[in-house]
C-alpha cells in the first residue's frame, strides 16, 4: 500500500495548494502606480480547474484604463511547460483585448478533460508579447513583472456522493496517539445519510458503537469542503483514556488547524477535527486537533487487508459490510 499512500499525500498537497491559490485569483486587482501604463498577468503562477466542457480564464491586468481598445498577443513557451498544447489544453485565441475604459481581460483556455489523468502534474507557461515600455519594472530583473505566468492544471471530476460510500480505509493521527490496538489505520463502512443532503454516515469512525456524520460541499470545485458538525460524540472518555473528567463524552467538530477537503477524482478525503470534553457547566478542555485521510476501497481490497494485515471492521449495519 506504500505507493498508494504516497500518491494520496501528493494529491492532498496539490489540493491544499489549489485551495490557497484560488483565494489569490479572486482578489481585487488594485495596483499602486504613479500613473504609468503597465500590463501583466495578474498572477505569476496559479492552479486552474479542468472541468469537462468548460473553460478557465487567466487574468491579464493593466495599471491604467485607456479610451481605446488595446490588443496584445499571448504565446506558449517551452520553458516551464510539460503540458502539451492542443492535447492537454488549447488557447481559445492567441490574442487578447483590453476594452476601452477597462483594466482587465482574460486569456480563455480549454482544458482537454479526457486527456488528463487524475494524478497528472501538468502545467504550461504563457508569455505576454508586449512592448518593453509596458513591462512593470521588477527590481533589476531582465524582464518585467508578470510578463510570464505558470498555469497548473487540476482535473475536477463530477461530484457523486456514492463515491464516498462503502468500504473505507481510515488513516488517523488520532489513532497514532490513542489507538486501543496500536494501529493508526481502521476499516469502516460509510453510507449516505437518510435525511441530510451531501452527508455520509461513518459507522464506528474511530471507536466501536460511535457513528460520525461528515458533510461534503461541492459548490466550489477548487475548494470542496468537508464539515464535521459540532458536538457529535466519537467515544466515551473511559474507553478512550481510562479516566472521566467531564460528562464521559468525547465530542468532535471541524478544526481550523488543517483544511478538510475531498477530491472526487480519487475518491478520498482529508478531514481535520478538534476533539474536546465537556461538563454540565460547559467545555472542560481540548483533547487535540487531528488529521485523517479516508480512502474508499473495493470489497476485495478490504478482504485482503483483513486477511493479510489483520484489520477488522468491528460492527456493520444490518445487511452491509463483510460477514
Amino acid at each position: 500500500m506504500g505507493q498508494r499512500y504516497t500518491e494520496l499525500f501528493v494529491s492532498a498537497a496539490i489540493f491544499m495548494a489549489a485551495m490557497f491559490a484560488s483565494g489569490c485569483q479572486d482578489r481585487d486587482m488594485t495596483l499602486a502606480t504613479s500613473g504609468a501604463e503597465y500590463v501583466m498577468f495578474a498572477d505569476t503562477m496559479a492552479i486552474y480547474p479542468v472541468i469537462e466542457n468548460e473553460t478557465f480564464s487567466v487574468p491579464v491586468v493593466s495599471t491604467v484604463a485607456k479610451n481605446y481598445d488595446r490588443t496584445f498577443a499571448v504565446e506558449v513557451i517551452d520553458r516551464g511547460s510539460n503540458a502539451i498544447e492542443n492535447y492537454h489544453y488549447r488557447l481559445k485565441s492567441n490574442t487578447i483585448v483590453i476594452p476601452a475604459g477597462e483594466v482587465r481581460t482574460d486569456v480563455e483556455i480549454e482544458g482537454i478533460y479526457n486527456n488528463i489523468d487524475a494524478l497528472d502534474s501538468l502545467g504550461f507557461t504563457l508569455r505576454l508579447v508586449i512592448p518593453s515600455e509596458l513591462e512593470m519594472p521588477a527590481g533589476g530583473a531582465d524582464e518585467g513583472y508578470g510578463v510570464e505566468t505558470k498555469c497548473v492544471l487540476m482535473k475536477i471530476c463530477p461530484f457523486n456522493l456514492e463515491n464516498f460510500c462503502g468500504y473505507c480505509l481510515l488513516t488517523s493521527t488520532y489513532l497514532l496517539n490513542y489507538s486501543l490496538n496500536g494501529s493508526y489505520q481502521r476499516l469502516i463502512w460509510t453510507e449516505p445519510h437518510k435525511t441530510l443532503e451531501n452527508t455520509i454516515v461513518c459507522h464506528d469512525w474511530l471507536y466501536d458503537g460511535y457513528d460520525i456524520n461528515l458533510t461534503l460541499d461541492p459548490e466550489d470545485p477548487m475548494s470542496p469542503e468537508v464539515t464535521v458538525e459540532k458536538d457529535q460524540v466519537m467515544s466515551d472518555e473511559w474507553t478512550a483514556f481510562g479516566i472521566i473528567r467531564g460528562d464521559n463524552k468525547i465530542r468532535v467538530e471541524s478544526s481550523t488547524a488543517y483544511p478538510s477537503f475531498f477530491y472526487g477524482c480519487q475518491d478520498y478525503l482529508t478531514v481535520s477535527f478538534r476533539a474536546y470534553v465537556t461538563t454540565l457547566g460547559g467545555e472542560f478542555g481540548t483533547v487535540g486537533h487531528f488529521l485523517n485521510i479516508m480512502e474508499w476501497i473495493s470489497r476485495e481490497e478490504a478482504e485482503r487487508l483483513m486477511r493479510e494485515e489483520g484489520m477488522t471492521m468491528a460492527t456493520k449495519p444490518s445487511g452491509q459490510g463483510l460477514e
